[in-house]
């Protein structure tokens, strides 16, 4: 799965062995976020500060795609994690892993698991996250059953997800091959799934939402991250041409620098005692 799919997908639930394989295609969606926001903290270090992790707690990852969260801030977290890092693609768990393994973690375990019938015993973990990934699942409700199984009584899940608003300027311009004028997932897993159905589990939930947005300068690098899925991964190339010069001329209406909207939020809830 995703692990950190910011930028969302049009088909959240389809080609999933093709997207996320190794972490190509999620490359070029996560440029965007890596080159252009602004933000007082960024995307990855802004979760970490929040995650009420402790010294020695096990941490299951389940969506873990590269593990290029865990990478950016080992050195911001409490000591001697014991990480399992688990997704659905075995490619990306060995990626994952081979990147985690060097770090000062208290040690790095990787499993091929799906998030709807997790491969763990009942209350193994102090602390699940699950970041831009459950819009995959295809009963989100199941998954955070799933997630609730495996923690220990007190113990925390860590859910990532797009509200509707995210990146809509940028939605707006796939409308020439196809594509939805606002955030895709969200309708699957946005905030508004996100909290009645962690809520109903948990009997608990709290949302933060991160502070950014985006100052895009190449337009290169929008039509890449919009065309590393489904339905611009498939367009035609009129579609395709089509969809370059709508991105020129946004581009050329914003003064050279496209200002888009982010839209993502963190959601917490602990397990009863």
């Amino acid at each position: 799965m995703s692990g950190n799919d910011q930028g969302g997908a049009s088909s959240a639930t389809t080609g999933m062995a093709r997207q996320y394989g190794d972490s190509r295609k999620l490359a070029a969606r996560a440029r965007l976020h890596r080159e252009y926001t602004v933000a007082e903290i960024p995307w990855f270090p802004w979760v970490a500060r929040q995650l009420p992790l402790e010294a020695g707690d096990h941490v299951l990852d389940i969506g873990c795609g590269p593990g290029w969260f865990w990478a950016s801030v080992a050195d911001m977290l409490p000591d001697r994690l014991a990480l399992t890092l688990a997704d659905q693609s075995p490619g990306m768990v060995e990626e994952a892993t081979g990147r985690c393994r060097p770090l000062p973690f208290g040690s790095v375990a990787g499993r091929q698991a799906d998030a709807a019938a997790l491969p763990f015993d009942d209350g193994s973990f102090d602390a699940v996250v699950a970041m831009h990934m459950l819009y995959h699942v295809a009963d989100p409700a199941a998954g955070i059953a799933e997630m609730a199984r495996v923690l220990k009584p007190g113990g925390v899940l860590a859910v990532t997800t797009n509200g509707a608003g995210n990146m809509r300027e940028l939605y707006a311009l796939t409308t020439v091959f196809g594509g939805a004028p606002s955030e895709p997932v969200a309708a699957i897993f946005g905030f508004d799934r996100a909290e009645p159905l962690m809520r109903s589990q948990f009997g608990n939930v709290t949302r933060a939402l991160h502070p950014a947005s985006l100052r895009i300068t190449d337009p290169e690098d929008v039509f890449l991250a919009l065309t590393s899925f489904p339905p611009g991964e498939t367009a035609g190339e009129a579609q395709q041409r089509a969809f370059r010069e709508a991105i020129d001329r946004a581009f050329e209406e914003a003064g050279g620098v496209l200002g888009v909207q982010t839209e993502m939020g963190l959601f917490l809830s602990r397990k009863r005692p």
